[in-house]
């Protein structure tokens, strides 16, 4: 059978598990990423069988948007609401594209950012000071490769040495695990070595596959937690698609600033659009200092307001 770059294929070898796009094909050797899974494999042509059924390769994207947007229970009567703002480092531009949808789709203020894991310890705290992130995912392609030796050694693993190296320069940034909160891995990463350099969460506690949105469901899941607040913790982790064995972490307060009135809302709609000018007015005011803090802060984040 022949193939081309794009079509849809499993592994024989591999049970026909995971479903692939072909990246690339060079002679008999072709590189594969996971559709679901946040994979980059290389494969013999022969072990490969073409997905010929008609299937949805986002269907999963939209099951678990559908799952977040279900879980939210926010009182809208009389609140607003001011969820954490995420930084969103991914080496994987089509992943990071579905996980910005996902971000918008819960009305949550995310940043993505495209960099390759060798990248991201160099240029990480530019972004950090650019973007001032309460969230930060570090996230790409990762594989633990067993013929290579221990679980443990980070050089037996394809980009977890990368993503441990970009926490640690992210906590030289802030050191605080409750003023940045991190989500750091991809498919198969070292888990505990990610948790001892800084994160708060990692992927892979049992060394499995994880989906392209599950770093992003627990960054929105903690951007929408009420700050200051303990989130609970396993059925956070449970939202995701491998559950526990993909994702864990400690247990971490919320982001999110929660306020009255809601009229606020209204009033910026009608009468605030140029929040710059506003902030400056603001700045010149002989106000209180904490009141003048909060309505600055109030602004910065009001475009959010859902």
């Amino acid at each position: 059978m022949k193939f081309k770059i794009g079509d849809l294929v499993t592994r024989k070898s591999h049970g026909n598990d995971i479903v692939f796009e072909i990246l690339n094909i060079n002679y008999d050797t072709v590189v594969l990423k996971g559709i679901e899974v946040r994979l980059v494999a290389d494969s013999g042509i022969d072990d490969l069988v073409k997905v010929v059924d008609d299937i949805d390769p986002y269907r999963c994207d939209r099951e678990l948007t559908e799952r977040a947007l279900s879980a939210l229970n926010l009182d809208r009567s009389e609140y607003f609401y001011l969820p954490g703002r995420i930084l969103h480092i991914d080496a994987d531009s089509n992943y990071l594209e579905r996980c910005i949808k996902f971000y918008s789709d819960l009305k949550v203020e995310a940043y993505g950012v495209n960099m390759e894991e060798d990248e991201m310890e160099r240029d990480i705290i530019k972004k950090l000071e650019e973007y001032k992130p309460d969230i930060l995912v570090i996230t790409g392609h990762d594989a633990y490769f067993k013929s290579k030796g221990s679980i443990k050694d980070l050089d037996n693993y394809q980009n977890s040495k990368n993503f441990v190296k970009a926490v640690k320069k992210a906590r030289e940034y802030e050191s605080s695990q409750e003023k940045l909160i991190i989500i750091a891995g991809a498919c198969q990463s070292n888990y505990e070595e990610l948790i001892k350099a800084g994160a708060n969460f990692a992927s892979s506690p049992k060394r499995v596959n994880i989906h392209a949105l599950d770093p992003a469901i627990i960054a929105s899941s903690i951007s929408l937690a009420e700050k200051n607040k303990s989130i609970d913790l396993i059925p956070m982790l449970e939202k995701t698609k491998y559950k526990t064995d993909g994702m864990g972490g400690i247990i971490t307060n919320g982001t999110m600033y929660v306020g009255v009135p809601r009229w606020l809302k209204m009033l910026w709609e009608k009468k605030f659009n140029k929040k710059r000018a506003m902030i400056t007015f603001l700045s010149s005011m002989e106000a209180e200092i904490k009141w003048k803090s909060f309505l600055v802060l109030l602004l910065k984040h009001i475009p959010l307001f859902f």
